[in-house]
């Protein structure tokens, strides 16, 4: 703690700092909704909501598919993982996320997944917010399975495998809980602990949740299988003997180049629905296909367009590898719900001079005022 004449002089000095530069406009401030923003707003809303209204979302903005501008996420991989820019626009808003994925960071106490996102207005250029990424996008990846899971499996399905218990599983879990009305999960990972604490943070949720000891155990009499494991690697989660008629898979944690969990012949013998296949091809299951394998993209069954589930005894893929229609309305949700935006802080963004072409008159203004200022 500061003592008293040592916390007047740091508000002295504040005082004589905020002398020398000019007071922003509300348009220099962008609203940035930090993780405690974030935080907030689920504890607001409620968790079920917010995953309940992103699934919705999402599901909007796929249907307006058309208007938005498609392109393969921009990916820079190592040795370590990838980092990738996701933009996109529909005409009216821009938006782009920054996102990284280092299955090594697990070892490092780190994040698997970190992210931040913009939402700007196509009229000015100008950013309308700046928000965290790394819960939001934990969200509404487990929004996307949702709508995959709502859109195809059969609508008896009751109970879930997840083949991977890690940072996603419980969003997963919550999400298809949610939005899909299952209550029963089957778990397994290799990390037994992760699955512990997957059960334990899930223990007050009326969820009947059971850890298994095998992928086997986990898939037997599933009607949903959700794999989402983090190595970097070409890996067999799923096998062919193990997918039984009827069965809806969302495969989520292949999303790079030489990253997958299906066997092939699971793939040759399923009907396939992906995001955006340009995208899906180069980082998806089916990146282990030709080129020319017939797969559906979602928006099209979400509009009519494409058949989803044709039979009971079909076998449905969601090949999920993330697409920035996601969090463009991930985002849009994001703001929509900000409300007077008490829950974000302002940030003095945009340099907002005088007058709109003297840029350089703010530096001269500056550069006068801290000429004038004593230092303390």
């Amino acid at each position: 703690m500061l003592r008293p004449w040592t916390h007047q002089l740091a508000v002295l000095h504040m005082q004589k700092r905020t002398e020398m530069f000019d007071t922003p406009s509300k348009r220099a401030l962008v609203p940035f909704i930090s993780v405690e923003s974030t935080l907030s707003l689920i504890f607001t809303l409620g968790f079920d909501r917010c995953l309940f209204e992103i699934t919705d979302a999402i599901a909007e903005a796929f249907t307006r598919w058309n208007d938005f501008e498609t392109i393969p996420r921009v990916a820079s991989h190592s040795s370590m993982g990838v980092i990738e820019l996701m933009p996109t626009t529909d005409g009216t808003d821009y938006s782009f996320k920054y996102v990284n994925g280092h299955p090594i960071n697990a070892s490092r106490g780190l994040q698997t997944v970190a992210a931040f996102g913009v939402l700007a207005s196509v009229e000015t250029g100008y950013p309308k917010l700046i928000a965290e990424m790394t819960l939001l996008t934990a969200m509404r990846t487990a929004a996307m399975s949702a709508l995959a899971t709502r859109t195809l499996a059969r609508k008896d399905s009751h109970i879930a495998a997840i083949i991977g218990n890690g940072a996603q599983s419980e969003f997963q879990i919550r999400a298809l809980a949610t939005v899909c009305g299952i209550k029963k999960f089957q778990l397994y990972d290799i990390d037994t602990n992760a699955t512990r604490r997957c059960i334990k943070n899930l223990s007050n949720h009326k969820l009947c949740l059971t850890a298994c000891s095998s992928t086997e155990e986990a898939v037997l009499g599933a009607d949903v299988i959700t794999t989402c494991t983090a190595d970097k690697a070409y890996q067999t989660i799923l096998t062919d003997n193990l997918i039984g008629k009827g069965v809806h898979v969302n495969a989520i944690g292949g999303d790079c180049p030489g990253k997958t969990e299906l066997h092939r012949d699971v793939l040759l013998r399923s009907d396939i629905f992906v995001e955006y296949a340009p995208q899906t091809r180069l980082e998806g299951e089916i990146q282990q296909l030709d080129e020319d394998f017939p797969v559906t993209e979602i928006w099209q069954v979400l509009t009519g367009s494409a058949d989803g589930r044709k039979s009971p005894g079909q076998i449905t893929v969601f090949d999920g590898v993330g697409f920035a229609i996601e969090d463009f309305a991930a985002l849009r949700w994001l703001e929509q719900n900000l409300g007077n935006k008490s829950q974000a802080q302002n940030l003095d963004l945009i340099a907002d001079p005088n007058e709109s072409k003297d840029l350089y008159g703010m530096i001269c203004r500056f550069m006068s005022r801290a000429k004038n200022i004593e230092p303390i």
